[in-house]
This record gives structure tokens, C-alpha cells and sequence, in this order.
């Protein structure tokens, strides 16, 4: 039995109303904090479960010993890439784009014992995640029961998190204003909880999904995967957090969306440094806010400065006026209403009030009509 075929088996096993209670009561609360932060901290529940089904399998080797330069360890970041993560999304649970093994916190070459020093970001999450891979390594009797445990929880995260938006009754009657209006509102808010600043990125993303195939300066490219909104700029692996290649897979622009960061010198600094990482022709950066106004003209001149040296145009604009402009490029505004929606409906990292606020949306505007 492969690693694949064992969690299979388990995530079947977890739908059972009744779990073992025999696990120790310190190690149920970190199984639940894991599973609570399952979407904001995919690569810790993704390298748990890769550590207990290779320990199930495997019960001699020394899980914390994770990397295969370490001695007598292992390649957990192979097995997760080609049979966890793969499982994982077929599942419809959290996981990272490719590895668990790809968060910078988690592929630190030390092993996951209480001394890990990755900086992983919320403590608690840290302290939770060595101590289960501890009682992993050392309980291999109990492994299975703990994942019986944690998937049970994070099932049910999964479908509280799930909600159905339906589609507008008459979306083609909208014009340019009304979905400005209803993205406005979605984007503003008050939520009281984080994730929100995702949906501007989504709103984004949706449009360029029609932009890429109408617009002739994007004839025969394609949108990159729209990944992670929690990444910081120092730690993200892409160059924005939309990207869009050529035919020959080459990049040609990025975007950055800044939901509520007012853009500083800071922030385009940043973006030069990806711009000579990743070379796109075109750079955007946009907020809700304006642009620092002691920084305008340092801004400028490191925008004239990259275009020069590099042949980069960087552009920075507010997110609604830039939203307005490209929704007058686009033949089918239903189009984009319908992309939207699909998008934040299947999106993991908003939260349920995000989907919400939605489909109440929705439903103002079918009463209108």
C-alpha cells in the first residue's frame, strides 16, 4: 500500500460518527489547532499528514528527520508531491499548490524536533505542529487514530466553509455601475474576520479571464494558477499574485493587488525585485489607497528608472477605477459577474461570511428586478 492508497483509506475511516477518545487530551487540543488553521496554515496540515501516513507505513524511520541530507532521514517533500498533495485536492481538502514542503517556515533543514526553529507565524500553530510530530515519532501505535481525529475536524471545517451561490437570475440586465456598486460592497464590508482582502484579487482574476480571451494584446496567453493571498512579498514564490504567460510560458505581466496598504516607495521597491526575478514586460500594483504623496516622486523616478534599465512598465492605480476601465474592454459583463461568482464560491481561504455577503448581494439585486 502506497502513501496515497493509506490516506484514501483513512479520509473513508474518518466519516464514521465515532473516533477513538484514547488519544491524550494536550494532543486533541493540537489536533484541533491544526485543524482549525487548516486554510491559513495548509503546509502544516499537509506535512502532518505526509509525516503520519510515511510513520504508518514506515513506523521505524525517524519522521522529524524529514530531508534526505539529513542522516538516516528521508524525502517527506517528495512523497507529499506525488501522493499526498495530488490526494488532498482530489479530496476537496487544503493543500498547497505543489508541497507542503514549499512553505519557507517548513523546508528549513533541521529536523521538526521541539528545537525547530522555523518561523512558523502563528506560535501556537508551531507549538501544536512539533508536538504531534513528536507523539507521531513516538506513539506509531496511536498514528492512525490522530488522523482519524484531525480529518474528521478539518472535513468539517471543509463543509462549513462551503456555500452554494447561485447564479443572478438575469445577469446580462446589469450594467457597469451595478457591478461596481456590488463589488464595491462585497470589498468593503466590515467582516470583522480576515481573508477579505482576497476578493479584489478574485474580482481581478475574473476579469482577466475575459480580458485573456478578447483582447488582442493577450492572444494565445493564459492566467497562471491564482495561488495564495496569505504569502508575504518576501516569501511568495510568484511575482504577483496574478500572472500572465505568453504561449511560450514566458511572463509578461504581474499584478499586485494592496487591499488597504497605502503604496509607498516600500511597496514598488518590492515589485522591482521580482520585476529583475521574474522579468515581465508589465508590472501593475493597485490599491484602494493613493500613492503616498511624500513618495510620488521617488516612485516616479524608479518607474522611469526600471522602464530605462529593464524595459518594465510598472503601472499604479487605484483597484475600482482600474476595475471600471477594464470591464469597458470586455464584450460580456455577465461573463465576469458569472466568473465571479464561481470564484469566490470555490475559494478556501475567504471565509463562509465572505460567501455570504454574496449571495445576499445577489439576492438585492434579483428583488430589484
Amino acid at each position: 500500500m502506497n502513501h496515497r492508497e493509506k490516506l484514501l483509506e483513512l479520509y473513508q475511516n474518518s466519516s464514521n460518527s465515532h473516533l477513538h477518545n484514547s488519544l491524550p487530551n494536550k494532543l486533541k487540543e493540537d489536533i484541533r489547532t491544526i485543524a482549525e488553521n487548516c486554510f491559513k496554515q495548509k503546509g502544516v496540515f499537509t506535512v502532518v499528514i505526509t509525516l503520519a501516513i510515511h510513520k504508518i507505513l514506515y513506523p521505524k524511520q525517524d519522521i522529524r528527520l524529514h530531508q534526505s541530507s539529513m542522516e538516516n532521514g528521508f524525502s517527506g517533500r517528495s512523497l507529499d508531491t506525488k501522493y499526498i498533495t495530488p490526494t488532498l485536492k482530489e479530496l476537496g481538502l487544503p493543500s498547497m499548490a505543489e508541497s507542503g514542503w514549499l512553505t519557507r517556515s517548513l523546508e528549513q533543514p533541521y529536523p521538526y524536533d521541539m528545537n525547530y526553529n522555523g518561523k512558523i507565524s502563528d506560535i501556537s500553530v508551531k507549538n501544536s505542529f512539533l508536538r504531534t510530530v513528536d507523539f507521531i515519532q513516538n506513539n506509531p501505535q496511536m498514528v492512525s487514530s490522530l488522523i482519524l481525529n484531525l480529518l474528521k475536524i478539518v472535513r468539517k471545517k471543509v463543509s462549513e466553509n462551503k456555500v452554494r451561490i447561485t447564479p443572478l437570475n438575469n445577469p446580462k440586465s446589469l450594467n457597469i455601475d451595478d457591478i461596481i456598486k456590488l463589488l464595491e460592497n462585497h470589498f468593503s464590508y466590515d467582516y470583522k474576520t480576515r481573508g477579505g482582502s482576497k476578493l479584489p484579487v478574485i474580482a481581478f482574476y475574473a476579469i482577466f479571464k475575459s480580458i485573456v480571451a478578447e483582447v488582442s494584446r493577450y492572444k494565445d496567453c493564459y492566467l497562471g494558477e491564482l495561488g495564495s493571498h496569505t504569502a508575504s512579498d518576501l516569501t511568495s514564490k510568484t511575482a504577483g499574485d496574478i500572472e500572465i504567460y505568453d504561449s511560450n510560458k514566458k511572463l509578461i505581466e504581474a499584478i499586485e493587488i494592496k487591499h488597504s496598504k497605502i503604496i509607498d516607495v516600500n511597496i514598488v521597491r518590492v515589485a522591482v525585485e521580482k520585476i529583475h526575478k521574474f522579468n515581465p514586460i508589465r508590472y501593475c500594483i493597485f490599491s484602494f489607497n493613493n500613492v503616498k504623496k511624500e513618495d510620488v516622486e521617488k516612485i516616479a523616478n524608479i518607474i522611469k528608472s526600471v522602464e530605462f534599465e529593464h524595459g518594465c512598465q510598472i503601472i499604479v492605480n487605484g483597484i475600482i477605477p482600474t476595475l471600471k476601465y477594464y470591464l469597458r474592454l470586455i464584450l460580456r459583463l455577465s461573463d465576469f459577474v458569472e466568473n465571479y461568482r464561481k470564484l469566490v464560491e470555490e475559494d478556501e481561504e475567504l471565509k463562509k461570511i465572505h460567501k455570504d455577503k454574496l449571495v445576499e448581494f445577489f439576492q438585492n439585486l434579483n428583488n430589484r428586478s
